[in-house]
């Protein structure tokens, strides 16, 4: 070996190397942390999947659309923000579209950003009979990801008369069920409280079918 050329045994030392570490980084370690993640955060390693009845319905990392065929909102159910996530070539794609995580891009002062604010805004208090006063920003604005499957409160709290009353519910029921699925801030100072509205529809879907309605 020392009979060998300098830059020959520097090659061959790097290459040992490189075996070494291709070997730890890209086969011991993977393997390591996805057998950790597995048993400590199995739900969370595995996409924060929700089942009901049995079957898997969703994430809750991801919102979902809950409209009908032609993306009319159900008025059944707690709507999501608006979402820009949308494949522009198909007709029936109505947003939480995760293939196409976007934002608008559009600036706050952008003509077509504020025509569309006020559109969602007259949707929004024709549908659940609010004044535009009350509506939240995020009622009326998408993420950045387009994705996001949580709302405000303060979203959620225009929304509970509507839900009622589709439900054949009492107002407090519902109300109740939306104060329980409400997240506060991580670590108590984090982030601002939301409503996972994912869970929040699959618990009112269990408490109509408990109650026979």
């Amino acid at each position: 070996m020392d009979r060998l050329p300098v830059i020959v045994r520097q090659h061959i030392a790097a290459f040992r190397a490189l075996l070494v570490f291709t070997v730890l980084c890209g086969l011991i370690y993977p393997f390591v942390m996805v057998g950790v993640s597995q048993v400590a955060f199995h739900k969370q390693a595995n996409g924060s999947m929700i089942s009901n009845n049995g079957k898997t319905v969703g994430s809750s990392l991801l919102c979902q659309e809950f409209s009908d065929a032609k993306g009319n909102p159900l008025p059944q159910y707690f709507q999501p923000r608006p979402s820009a996530a949308v494949n522009p070539t198909s007709k029936t794609d109505y947003g939480c579209n995760p293939l196409f995580s976007a934002a608008s891009n559009l600036g706050p002062n952008n003509p077509t950003l504020v025509q569309q604010i006020k559109q969602r805004q007259k949707a929004i208090a024709a549908f659940d009979h609010v004044p535009v006063s009350q509506i939240p920003p995020d009622a009326v604005t998408a993420s950045g990801s387009g994705l996001d499957p949580d709302i405000s409160p303060q979203n959620a709290a225009i929304q509970v008369n509507r839900v009622a009353a589709a439900r054949h519910l009492p107002v407090s029921v519902v109300r109740d069920l939306v104060a329980k699925y409400t997240q506060g801030r991580v670590l108590g100072f984090l982030g601002e409280p939301a409503v996972n509205v994912l869970e929040l529809n699959i618990a009112l879907d269990q408490l109509t079918a408990k109650s026979g309605g």
